[in-house]
């Protein structure tokens, strides 16, 4: 992080100026995120020392403060209207993960059919964060050194309610589409889902593969195996008769005596047709 935790005591409280088209978080109260990868996000910040500062920013993301919010590989930039006329620059910075990287996440993604019909729904599978780890790697960040955070404000507690609103608003934008943290990380929603729209195709050319229909035209339509010969109705009892003891009753009577001329009308009208 590229400041300290001091507030400067020369910044008293102050009111923000109002913004016409700013980004407005949809949450009025309660929790940051409703989808679980939104409140892993969270409970992650929560876990290094950032998300307990994020109510700083609630009324700044609630009030529509931020104006503008990108994500982009490894950095989220954002622009946040403070009380001053000219709005603050937010920056918040990742480590983007590298060509040779992303290959070992998607190859173990491939190698899985419900990740890839999971991500193809446009989902992020419950346990996605196991694929990144068994490969030497994490989707969120471990550390608050993993976090560069900077805020043109004078403020010098980390985060600032600047900073503290963009967070809780990714949040929300991560609830929105998930492929949000993975384009942070440095992987476009189109560029994985693409991978694995091919591993899915490869999977099934795989699983359909064997002769051409054109070369087994002759035998296509036989079957496998001779079919039995139809045994006469008259040939085995009431099907009713071969169950087990079941013990129900129909106004006092047995169940299988109140069915036994159902089934004896129904072998009868088999053998006249």
């Amino acid at each position: 992080m590229t400041r300290g935790r001091y507030e400067s005591p020369f910044f008293p409280p102050s009111t923000p100026r109002s913004v016409d088209g700013g980004v407005k978080a949809r949450s009025v109260r309660g929790a940051i995120g409703t989808s679980w990868w939104s409140a892993r996000f969270i409970e992650v910040l929560e876990g290094l020392g950032v998300g307990g500062r994020l109510q700083r920013g609630r009324n700044y993301a609630r009030r529509g403060q931020v104006i503008s919010l990108d994500i982009d590989a490894g950095t989220v930039t954002a622009s946040v209207q403070g009380s001053r006329a000219k709005p603050y620059r937010v920056r918040i910075g990742i480590t983007a993960f590298g060509k040779a990287e992303w290959a070992a996440v998607e190859e173990a993604l491939a190698g899985n059919a419900w990740y890839v019909a999971t991500l193809l729904a446009g989902e992020m599978p419950a346990d996605i964060e196991d694929v990144f780890t068994a490969v030497g790697l994490s989707l969120f960040p471990r550390s608050a050194g993993e976090l560069s955070l900077d805020c043109s404000c004078p403020d010098w507690e980390v985060p600032c309610k600047h900073l503290a609103a963009v967070f809780y608003l990714l949040a929300e934008q991560f609830d929105d589409d998930p492929f949000r943290i993975l384009a942070w990380r440095g992987r476009e929603r189109e560029d994985l889902l693409g991978r694995m729209h091919a591993a899915d195709a490869v999977g099934g050319n795989e699983k359909r593969t064997g002769a051409p229909l054109t070369e087994v035209l002759d035998t296509f339509f036989v079957s496998p195996a001779p079919i039995p010969a139809r045994r006469s109705p008259a040939a085995v009892g009431l099907l009713v008769d071969q169950l087990p003891p079941v013990d129900v009753t129909v106004r006092s009577r047995p169940l299988a005596e109140v069915l036994r001329p159902v089934y004896a009308a129904l072998r009868a009208s088999a053998e006249r047709d």
